[in-house]
């Protein structure tokens, strides 16, 4: 007889029992714990999308996310976590905690959202509060995804199934300050030994692949004023300086590689056209996946400054105004995120989400494909290209770094639109937030029962890390919070 699955918990079930008949006791022990936590995950889900739609809803953008921290970080503190609040100077930023003694496991939470972006819940542009910002990244699915995995190891661990600790990260204004780096400085990570992210996408996958450093400058030159019709002859051009160096900067693109990105925008280019400029500036952002590529462009740009201010005469300055790392993946905490993602099976969707789908799509003008229903192998992630960055590139030089993706939005949907925001306040996103608190639940129930196993992880860290020494790119100081309207 041929058993007919239509439950994905008898789906999961069967799976474990096979997993469990193939790998002995040892692992029968942690495919129950996975069950466990599937089931619990599944018992407080309405929880989570209560919380995802309330976050969804806020829209606050970086280090002003405070009533998101705050339902976030309540629900921990009223579900057992031990609660800390305004870290490392940031009042959104805090660290739930349980448990006690090793391994020490940490997951990311984020919620800031972007400006611009209101969008209500309709397959078509239609702010739902005009020049509003949106969760056009969907943080507020990262934010309670990152929770609900959370939860159900300490679910596990007040069962005795689990030794250690688990720390839930709730980590602000990864989008315009990088609240990650602050807390990096601050020591935040030394004691881990792994940590998890997850970030919404068009497809499944886990990622074994490094994603985009960014150094950001401004370049200003200064000259001298003069009459540009009277006495152009007694100027110096600070605007000469300005298009000499964006020239070396054109011409050095024939002579980078393939992976680096230049992009700028001209400030301040002068006053008014009859005034010798004395005063222009540059923004300029160079990314890379390679670190160390990165920081040697990052002095040749800076070269190329020095020569355009000699060809024009002029002085100049250069201002680091900030940066991020690159991801530095492990292929060993991938697989064990693989591995999982392949027990847990591509996500299903409904005809009217579909449906949905196929509306966004042709509001964006791609392919009506609708949702990419299958996870990526690792052979094909690894082809599949990472435009991004993030502030968990700067966590991953301080500890081994597991990264998901997982389908929120339609296939060739890009983030930071509003069809994003869109699907992140239903059923679509909502689907992609309680699969991933699945997936990392899963897998750090692997490292938590497998201590051999996380060392393997933090050797392949150690290697890829080098011998180059971590030193965040952000301004000495605090964290620079505005002011609550």
């Amino acid at each position: 007889m041929i058993m007919k699955l239509t439950s994905p918990i008898l789906k999961i079930s069967f799976l474990l029992l096979i997993s469990s008949h193939l790998y002995g006791q040892e692992h029968d022990e942690s495919m129950d714990s996975k069950e466990l936590a599937i089931q619990f995950i599944d018992s407080i889900q309405e929880d989570l999308i209560r919380l995802s739609d309330s976050v969804w809803s806020f829209a606050e953008v970086g280090l002003e996310e405070y009533k998101s921290a705050r339902s976030l970080a309540d629900y921990a503190e009223e579900n057992g976590f031990e609660v800390e609040r305004g870290t490392s100077g940031m009042p959104t930023a805090f660290i739930a905690t349980y448990g006690t003694g090793t391994p020490i496991i940490g997951i990311f939470s984020e919620y800031d959202a972007l400006p611009g972006l209101s969008q209500k819940v309709l397959p078509q542009r239609e702010a739902l509060i005009e020049d509003a910002p949106g969760h056009g990244c969907g943080h507020n699915l990262i934010g309670t995804g990152g929770l609900g995995a959370a939860m159900a190891i300490k679910n596990l661990m007040e069962q005795g199934l689990l030794q250690g600790t688990i720390r839930l990260y709730g980590a602000p204004a990864e989008e315009n300050q990088g609240g990650k780096q602050y807390m990096a400085r601050d020591g935040q990570f030394d004691d881990l030994d792994v940590c998890l992210d997850w970030h919404p996408s068009d497809r499944i996958k886990s990622i074994d692949k490094n994603t985009q450093g960014i150094l950001n400058f401004t370049f200003k030159f200064k000259g001298q004023a003069s009459h540009a019709g009277g006495a152009p002859w007694d100027g110096k051009s600070a605007l000469d300086g300005v298009e000499s160096f964006l020239n070396g900067i054109n011409l050095l693109r024939e002579h980078i590689r393939p992976t680096v990105r230049i992009h700028y925008v001209i400030t301040r280019g002068g006053e008014v056209p009859n005034v010798v400029p004395e005063n222009a500036e540059v923004w300029l952002w160079v990314r890379d996946i390679d670190m160390e590529n990165l920081l040697k462009m990052g002095e040749r740009v800076k070269e190329i400054a020095q020569g355009a201010a000699l060809i024009a005469g002029v002085e100049h300055e250069v201002v680091l105004n900030g940066g991020l790392y690159n991801s530095l993946k492990n292929k060993k905490g991938a697989e064990v995120l693989q591995s999982n993602i392949a027990l847990l099976g591509p996500i299903e969707y409904t005809k009217e989400e579909t449906e949905f789908a196929y509306k966004i799509q042709d509001a964006f003008g791609v392919a009506k494909t609708g949702m990419s229903a299958k996870f990526l192998s690792m052979t094909e992630a690894l082809n599949d290209p990472l435009t991004f960055a993030s502030d968990v590139g700067d966590v991953s030089w301080n500890v081994p770094e597991i990264s998901l993706k997982t389908i929120t939005v339609p296939q060739n949907i890009s983030m930071h639109t509003w069809g994003v925001v869109a699907c992140g306040g239903m059923s679509i996103g909502h689907k992609g937030m309680i699969y991933s608190s699945k997936a990392l639940a899963l897998t750090m129930i692997d490292l938590y029962m497998n201590p051999d196993l996380i060392l393997n992880i933090r050797r392949e860290f150690v290697e890829r890390k080098g011998s180059h020494i971590y030193k965040g790119m952000i301004p000495d100081g605090p964290p620079p919070i505005p002011e609550m309207k």
